[in-house]
């Protein structure tokens, strides 16, 4: 690291602490020519994750949408704002540990419905409904036919 005041490239560090929640570390230095001493901040460099739409269009992932797609279909169920919450997580940690850092919001929906599928059927259904985009009854029978018989 840089000495901002005589430029000398080495330093150590005397102390070391985590800020912000933990996102970063705050690091004291003392230069080892000049011996004076400057803190520095350390922060993960995040890549935005990009979501590819139907229509290809692509927007940056907004996480309180994919949480308000889940109240919408979580709504008047039994299911709690901590489960939702948590399939939130689960849903990222699974987008986070992808290589890819474009992703599509077909693979996003999938992985809501998997998840709303073991929770509550009624909210599977609604967010299907949606995601699918249902044209008549035929097809919303169908969806409700492949639940019904996958358990």
């Amino acid at each position: 690291m840089k000495c901002p005041y005589c430029e000398y490239l080495e330093s150590k560090v005397i102390d070391s602490r985590p800020i912000d929640d933990g996102s970063s570390i705050r690091r004291r230095r003392e230069c080892l020519k000049c011996e004076k001493r400057f803190t520095t901040y350390e922060q993960i460099e995040s890549v935005p994750l990009v979501i590819i739409k139907k229509d290809g269009k692509r927007q940056v992932y907004n996480r309180q949408k994919l949480l308000n797609g889940l109240l919408r279909a979580c709504e008047k169920t039994p299911v709690s704002f901590a489960q939702i919450e948590n399939m939130v997580l689960e849903i990222e940690g699974v987008l986070n540990n992808s290589l890819d850092r474009e992703v599509t919001s077909t693979e996003i929906g999938e992985l809501v419905m998997d998840k709303l599928k073991k929770i509550n059927d009624i909210a599977y259904v609604r967010f299907a409904s949606v995601y699918r985009e249902f044209r008549d009854i035929n097809s919303f029978m169908d969806e409700l036919s492949s639940l019904i018989h996958s358990k």
